[in-house]
């Protein structure tokens, strides 16, 4: 089991930024990939970032990259996402989730998932 819960949401202007945190608990020293995910109203869930929970390869979906940098603290168990020059279009629930086995940029290849934090981009 991992526990994952997400911190750090609010409500920002464009060009604005905000950082994200996620506390991981239980066995997330196993888990080989934890990532950030969004979910905005009446869309499919879609992947935002990953990295590796050993060592510290990262991957991030096209058009986050640059704007967006995920990082990670083994000490404090805790994954960050640093989200910059944000727009209106990243308006989303933001979830942190623990991959076992798959693919990082697969939302399906995660196994647990945080209960999510709003992110609401104004223009």
């Amino acid at each position: 089991q991992v526990q994952l819960v997400e911190s750090g949401g609010g409500l920002v202007q464009a060009g604005g930024s905000l950082r994200l945190s996620c506390a991981a608990s239980g066995r997330s020293a196993r888990t080989s990939v934890l990532g950030w995910l969004r979910q905005a109203p009446g869309k499919e869930r879609m992947f935002v970032a990953a990295i590796t929970w050993i060592g510290s390869t990262t991957w991030y979906a096209d058009s986050e990259k640059g704007r967006f940098t995920i990082s990670r603290d083994h000490a404090k168990n805790t994954v960050w996402l640093q989200m910059n020059d944000l727009k209106p279009e990243d308006t989303a629930v933001y979830y942190c989730a623990a991959l076992l086995r798959g693919v990082a940029s697969d939302p399906g290849s995660y196994t647990y998932w945080g209960q999510g934090t709003q992110v609401t981009v104004s223009s």
